[in-house]
């Protein structure tokens, strides 16, 4: 190989890393946006009975919403009633991800996608969070909706977003 080929070589070589790195920045927005770890932490929190850990990632309106309306104050109890029995619970933490988010002034309308023990093959469980920063860098669940299969045709965002939307609340 001549030193040319070599160096065109090395060019093409370091030019495609650059650009898998660069892609893979602007293609993982959970990475950039607290928003989106927030509330994925809440519902894998939430949706394996970890209220500890999922009852503060809540706003102080949804704090007061499970207080008076979550059997035993529990928001993990109200997230599972929202899903049949047979789906069972989330399969494990991490079960929840990022899906996509919208922008909404200060705040995020974030879709997540979790994953059951049964019932629910590829598709999913789609659910909506609305996050909301109460202070710097303090991003807060606001709302939620769906809980429901992501093979219905109301389970995307700009649907799950809308007030008549399941298991919608938004205080």
């Amino acid at each position: 190989m001549t030193r040319t080929q070599m160096i065109v070589l090395l060019t093409v070589t370091v030019t495609v890393i650059v650009g898998i790195i660069g892609l893979t920045v602007v293609l993982t927005p959970e990475n950039t946006n607290p928003a989106y770890d927030v509330a994925t932490q809440f519902m894998n929190a939430a949706g394996l009975g970890d209220d500890e850990t999922a009852f503060p990632l809540l706003s102080p309106e949804m704090q007061t919403y499970v207080t008076a309306n979550c059997p035993e104050n529990s928001v993990s109890t109200c997230i599972s009633d929202y899903t049949p029995d047979e789906w069972g619970t989330l399969i494990r933490d991490g079960a929840a991800v990022y899906r996509r988010s919208i922008a909404d002034g200060l705040a995020w309308d974030v879709l997540l996608v979790a994953v059951y023990e049964e019932g629910q093959g590829f598709a999913g469980v789609c659910i909506y969070h609305r996050m909301e920063e109460i202070a710097e860098d303090d991003w807060r669940v606001a709302g939620w909706s769906g809980f429901v299969s992501c093979d219905e045709s109301n389970a995307g965002l700009q649907s799950l977003r809308r007030e008549n939307a399941p298991n919608y609340i938004v205080p």
